[in-house]
This record gives C-alpha cells, structure tokens and sequence, in this order.
C-alpha cells in the first residue's frame, strides 16, 4: 500500500491501520550547531511526515534579538526573555505588566493577523506532507509572559478582575489568529501550553477546566468549521486533564508519556487521541543505551498502539545523544 505522508497522518488520526508509523524529528538549533551531520543524517534518512507551515507576515512582527541566541530577545507581544545559553529559549524575568493599572497601555500584537496566505498555501500545494500552522496559540504561557510564572499563580488563585480582562484580551487575539490560518490550507491548528510538573499539574484541574478549556474548545470549534485537525503539546505529568483534551476533540498530544508512565496513558486514553510522541528526553535520549532505546520505543507501540493513534516523534535538544535519536526512528521504522 503506497500513501502520501499526509494520507498516512490522516490514517493514524483517524485509526485506519497505517502501513507505517509516521514520524516528526524536533531539531532544536542546540543539536544543529552541535551535531550537523548526525542532524543532516537524521532528516535525510528519517524525512518527516509532519511540518510546520512558514509563518510569513506582509509586514515583519516587531521582535528583537534571536530567541535561540544569549541575550534578551523581545518578541511581537513585548515580552521579554532572558537567553544565557544558545541553542535553547531563555525565560522572562521582567513582566510586561506588573501592576493592573498598566493594563491601559497593554495592546495584543494585532500585526501576527497579518499572514501571507498566499506563501502558506503555495508551501501547502508544493508538498505531500501534512502541514501544521507555523504559530502557536498558548494562553496559559502567554499569561506567564506577560506576568511571569511566578505572579501568574498569585493572579489564578487571587483571580481580580483585571486577571480575566487581560486573557480576554489574549483570547480574543488567539480566536482571530486561529481564523486567520483556519482559512489558509494547512491541515492542522496548533496549540501549546505546558501544564505539568514532573509528578502533577502546576494549577489546579479547576483552573484549567473553568478558565483555560474553555479556551480552547474555542480555538477548537473554529478550527472545525474550516475542516482542521488540532495538534496541542504540554509538557509535564498532565494525565488529570487528558480526558478533558479529548472531551474538547485534540486530535494529537504531544506529552512526555514517559512522565506520566505508558501503561497509565495507555488504560485512559488508547485509541482515543493520538499520541504525536515522545520518547523521554530527561534520561533515555542523553544516557540510554541502544537496547533501552530500542526497549522504549516497543513500550509505546505495545501500549498505545491501536490500527493508528502514534506519530513517532522526539526531540534532538540539549544533552541528547544523536545515535539514540538515531535509535529511536531506525526503531520506528522497522515496526
């Protein structure tokens, strides 16, 4: 049987028996500068089934710096990170709005609406491969941006007033940027937040299920009406809001399953969603051998596998040993 990378991504979400896994490499430009051939090596032999669509505006956003460089990098909303080591994003320090008067200054970056839809659908018509939006709508981090993690915390359990007139602002921002690529041909929205610690969620289920999935089923019923799949990633131990991810229709997760354990995932969620990686990049991808590799990857398969339901994807970021990400599609391929 012989499918394009999209038709084989499509197979996967909807459980039609794929003749293969497909697969997505994150390459972090940490490994790029570190590691080119291994890179190269990877991509040439290993070509993804998955990408990201150009974000390309008719006008450039207002950023400064590079967020992959040392140093501060501003980006279209004025946030403000801290970068000291290249390769990898730095963390904001300084809130944008640190006290609710300055809210009257505070402006969403209306500029990231302004796509060029024609280089998007052009990039959609030229490939096979399913497309993914080239931004992310995240509004529980573009909170913490705004106010930093820390006073992001305070705001949820305090919760005044100006804490919901800022994220409707942000939402409101997000709901027309979803439109604005909904209405372009690529084959999936795209959200991010990272929810989780390493045993549990940062906040409460409460506070996700009352202020933040409501958000997203949002982002969600648009991406609908214009025949869109949803891809969300979170990082963390986030298996208490699973069900909930997939009560509002994400199509596929990207979740560090290996923090949460496969079996558990397995038992709550196979064959409901779409688990778009990973392998565990804390202890198996910088100090894993070749065989627990190779033994992880069958753990995924044998626990979430189900005609469908797995995009193999890691991510090659700091510390990672290139022959285990090497290890990790040679072993995907061969299933």
């Amino acid at each position: 049987m012989s499918n394009t990378p999209k038709e084989l991504v499509q197979r996967t979400l909807s459980f039609e028996s794929p003749h293969r896994i497909p697969r997505q490499i994150w390459v972090l430009p940490w490994a790029e500068e570190h590691y080119p051939d291994a890179v190269q090596r990877l991509q040439n032999d290993f070509p993804d089934d998955v990408v990201d669509a150009p974000a390309v505006y008719k006008e450039p956003l207002e950023i400064k710096g590079d967020r992959y460089s040392p140093g501060i990098y501003v980006d279209e909303w004025g946030c403000i990170f801290n970068n000291l080591q290249s390769g990898i994003i730095g963390i904001v320090k300084e809130p944008l709005v640190s006290e609710w008067n300055e809210l009257e200054n505070f402006k969403a970056p209306e500029s990231v609406l302004n796509l060029d839809a024609a280089v998007v659908n052009t990039f959609c018509k030229e490939t096979d491969r399913f497309v993914l939006a080239g931004t992310f709508q995240r509004p529980f981090e573009r909170l913490q941006f705004i106010r930093t993690m820390e006073q992001t915390l305070i705001d949820l359990v305090e919760q005044p007033p100006e804490l919901f007139e800022l994220l409707d602002r942000i939402h409101e921002l997000y709901r027309k940027e979803v439109e604005v690529w909904a209405n372009t041909d690529v084959d999936a929205i795209a959200l991010m937040d990272d929810w989780g610690t390493q045993n549990a969620l940062i906040t409460s289920p409460d506070i996700f299920r009352n202020i933040f999935k409501p958000m997203y089923k949002e982002y969600i019923e648009i991406a609908r009406q214009h025949g869109k799949y949803v891809f969300m990633h979170s990082d963390g131990n986030i298996i208490d809001i699973i069900p909930d991810l997939i009560e509002i229709g994400i199509d596929a997760l990207n979740s560090q399953i290996f923090c949460m354990g496969v079996k558990a995932l397995g038992k709550k969620s196979r064959g409901k969603i779409t688990f778009w990686g990973e392998i565990d990049r804390q202890h198996l991808l910088p100090f894993g051998s070749q065989q627990e590799i190779k033994d992880a990857v069958f753990e995924v398969w044998q626990g979430l596998y189900t005609e469908g339901g797995i995009i193999a994807q890691c991510e090659f970021g700091l510390g990672a040993k290139p022959e285990n990400v090497y290890s990790v599609f040679e072993t995907w391929n061969s299933l």
